[in-house]
């Protein structure tokens, strides 16, 4: 288990199980704003699920709130995550069996790296875990056993490659040495290779005597450096052959050569030589891979016959960058020399850039400042070199910016201010490039949706609204729409629409319009008069349900159409009811004489009030005539003595309106000299026949509805009276006394009962300017009045003849008659 260390220490223990020392291990990091720490474990490999690493929260310096409320959490980009972040206990565990030889291979030191996240704010802290090597691997070889064909003639001093061993362990716990059994022909010499890999070979230190011994069985032992020590072994079958004298030499101890990564198979890599200076059979030499645990074999192949170097697998610069091959040349005879082949990969951009998502934030309110963090990524190229230098940008132009914090991790943030109302969804495209010939890059897609804030006021497509409306409309009527527009959305986008409190002529505008709250529709409340009120200014607020809500108004003005709906009026002359008013006229007038002037007026406007003037009704038509336009009454031919006196004009005023009204006005002429004259003649003026004939229907009117009083009443009491005779029968048949009773006021004509007062008073008054007469019907007690003209006595004789018909003939009947 580690502890961890803080930004501001330079200092961290490691201690590790089983008794084993405490170690000072230095750290030396750089620090961003989002990376506050860099920490360092070492563990062994091996360990259970759930063991301890290390105390993440203690080692940098953060409390266990700060742990949750940042929703702290591991990002790797391997697919096996071995460890564990504990966030309620601020400690790191392992989480999956970690086994070095597989997770790193031969290479040391191995460990893997890991970022951890926080939040609110963002924090970015990198911890490595080294992996520390047990020994659970014993040195093992490919084969079960190694033959040998030697040449008795062999020198001394001849050397022959044995197969290597492997261990997956590294350090102390790998491989360490190798032995041979005893023996008095031959004695191990170990070497190593430049990557520190360790090899054997048995070298000749005494002739080999065929006779004597034709067949050596040997053991080569591996043994690694671990506690405990574990080692593995495998046979040499020597068998010794006879004559051949002369090993193989090759041309040069070492050859070097290059290839580009991703070669296609059968790629030329080199060509070795060794050279055998026997003749014959013994002179032919074969070529070998000398290793071949090492499985390169399975990466390169060799021509036993031409020494010529193929390339057989993948070829991967970031899996190796460097090959070394160990190549045997063999002899007919079975003597071999050794040489090394050294290949150099060469880099080619052939992976492009990944890009990983560390954090994402959708949706971001449009009122976020410039520089708000939108995502973290973070960007690998596996390329080496110029092949692995990344540039990020942003593929079009769009209010955000790509900012390098460290290396490989990138942030997204806003450039300018957002506007939801322009732009409420981003697609935004970072596309990574390295720099290789040719470029390769990646692309990744974000999807940033923005969210609103109501920061819109409704607005009116009109500055003011104009409309009209015809007076004397039904209340309720729809006026007019107004609408308002809101570029929010949702909530902040619903408006309302308010009629502001005014007042016209004295009266709060809501008695005369309404506004529809939710469509805007503005109706009449009341019935309006254009002679009353011309126009309506009111205004309208449009509100919407935002928080706070804003608003904005706007000015209706509606205006009151006339319609023709008042008759002309006369002013003059004065028509009244006490008295005849009479225009005189000489009659020594000669032709155009004005005789008078008929003015009237009409309250409506326009072509309503426009006023024409016809003579409608005349006692001389030939002699006068009116003005069409003013109203004028004048005289068309000379007044002659053969004219009448009394001269009666009716003379009709009409508008222009449609349809058109009218009045009519009586004007009495008078064509005398003196005023004796004329005032003898009007004494018994003479109603017309429109008069009188009036006055008949209104009088037969009220006598038909007396009498259907009448005949009502006759039938209820000879209906009463029938119902009683019965209950006398049946009183009489029952030897009971019957005592009549008689309502007062009642009285039997044979059978029948009259219902009807016996005395009426008839008052007939009429004066000589009278247009009407009124009649009036008393009751019992009092006295009932027609008023009439003074030509009384022809409705005084149909009153008679109506008073008969109602009630006896001697009933008294009271006209006055007033002139």
């Amino acid at each position: 288990m580690a502890c961890g260390i803080r930004h501001d220490a330079v200092w961290v223990k490691w201690r590790f199980g089983c008794g084993q020392n405490w170690r000072i291990l230095f750290l030396l990091f750089s620090v961003t704003h989002l990376v506050t720490g860099h920490i360092r474990y070492s563990i062994p490999e091996e360990m259970k699920k759930g063991s301890l690493i290390g105390n993440v929260a203690q080692d940098l310096g953060l409390d266990l709130k700060r742990l949750r409320s940042g929703r702290a959490r591991i990002v790797t980009g391997e697919s096996i995550q071995y460890t564990e972040l504990k966030s309620d206990k601020g400690i790191l565990v392992v989480n999956e069996r970690i086994d070095r030889e597989q997770l790193c291979g031969d290479v040391t030191p191995c460990s893997f790296s890991f970022e951890v996240i926080l939040e609110n704010p963002m924090e970015l802290h990198q911890i490595t875990v080294e992996i520390t090597d047990i020994n659970d691997h014993s040195p093992t070889f490919k084969r079960s056993s190694i033959s040998f064909e030697i040449s008795e003639i062999a020198n001394t001093g001849a050397r022959f490659s044995l197969t290597s061993a492997e261990d997956p362990d590294v350090g102390v716990n790998g491989l360490k040495e190798y032995l041979l059994t005893e023996n008095d022909y031959f004695i191990l010499k170990q070497n190593a290779n430049a990557d520190g890999k360790k090899y054997a070979e048995m070298v000749l230190q005494k002739p080999l005597d065929r006779e004597t011994n034709p067949i050596l069985t040997l053991k080569l032992i591996a043994v690694d450096g671990g506690t405990p020590q574990r080692s593995g072994t495998v046979n040499i079958d020597i068998a010794v052959l006879d004559v051949n004298d002369n090993a193989p030499v090759f041309n040069q101890s070492v050859y070097k050569a290059t290839v580009m990564e991703n070669s296609a198979r059968d790629t030329y890599v080199t060509t070795v030589n060794a050279s055998d200076a026997d003749f014959g059979s013994n002179s032919i030499v074969s070529y070998y891979f000398s290793d071949l645990n090492s499985g390169l074999s399975d990466l390169f192949m060799i021509d036993e016959k031409t020494g010529v170097i193929l390339i057989k697998g993948s070829v991967d610069y970031e899996k190796d960058k460097k090959y070394e091959l160990r190549i045997d040349a063999r002899d007919q005879g079975g003597l071999t020399d050794s040489s090394k082949v050294i290949i150099e990969v060469t880099d080619v951009n052939d992976n492009a850039p990944t890009i990983s998502v560390m954090s994402f934030t959708s949706p971001v309110s449009e009122d976020s400042p410039p520089g708000t963090t939108i995502g973290i990524i973070n960007v690998k190229d596996l390329d080496s070199r110029d092949n692995g230098q990344v540039n990020c940008r942003i593929e079009q132009n769009s209010p955000f910016k790509i900012k390098s914090n460290l290396r490989n991790y990138y942030t997204l943030v806003t450039d300018t201010v957002l506007d939801r109302e322009s732009v409420s969804e981003y697609n935004i495209t970072i596309v990574a490039t390295d720099a290789g010939v040719p470029p390769l890059s990646a692309k990744r897609t974000f999807n940033l949706k923005v969210s609103d804030v109501n920061d819109n006021a409704p607005a009116f497509s009109h500055s003011v609204y104009n409309t009209f409306i015809t007076e004397n409309n039904s209340p309720g009527v729809s006026v007019l729409v107004i609408r308002a527009n809101d570029p929010d959305e949702n909530q902040n986008a619903r408006i309302s629409y308010i009629l502001e409190d005014s007042n016209i002529g004295g009266s709060p505008i809501s008695e005369s319009v309404s506004v529809n709250a939710e469509s805007g529709v503005v109706h009449a409340v009341r019935s309006f008069d254009y002679e009353q009120i011309k126009q309506l200014i009111f205004v309208v607020k449009a509100q919407d349900g935002g928080s706070p809500p804003l608003s904005s108004n706007v000015t209706v003005k509606m205006t009151i159409q006339d319609q023709n709906d008042n008759p002309p009026q006369v002013l003059y002359p004065v028509q009244t009811g006490g008295s005849v008013v009479a225009e005189m006229v000489p009659r020594s007038a000669d032709v155009g004489y004005l005789v008078t002037k008929v003015v009237a007026v009409d309250v409506d406007s326009g072509q309503n009030a426009w006023l024409s003037y016809k003579l409608q009704k005349a006692t001389d038509r030939a002699l006068f005539e009116v003005g069409s336009q003013n109203g004028e009454i004048r005289t068309i031919r000379q007044v002659s003595d053969k004219d009448a006196v009394k001269q009666r004009l009716s003379v009709i005023v009409e508008d222009n309106g449609q349809p058109s009204r009218s009045a009519t006005v009586i004007v009495n002429v008078a064509v005398a000299d003196s005023f004796p004259e004329v005032l003898s003649e009007f004494s018994d003026f003479p109603h017309d026949k429109e008069y009188n004939d009036n006055l008949t229907f209104y009088l037969v009117l009220a006598l038909a509805v007396v009498s259907f009083l009448f005949i009502t009443c006759l039938v209820v009491i000879i209906s009463v009276k029938i119902y009683r005779w019965r209950q006398s029968r049946i009183l009489y048949h029952s030897n009971l006394p019957v005592i009549p009773y008689y309502p007062p006021r009642y009285s039997d004509t044979l059978g029948t009962t009259g219902t009807l007062q016996h005395v009426y008073n008839y008052e007939v008054c009429r004066t000589t300017d009278s247009r009407k007469s009124d009649c009036k019907f008393g009751r019992a007690g009092s006295q009932n009045v027609l008023i009439m003209d003074p030509s009384c006595s022809g409705t005084m004789q149909r009153m008679q003849r109506e008073k008969s018909i109602l009630d006896e003939p001697d009933s008294p009947l009271e006209v006055r008659c007033n002139i």
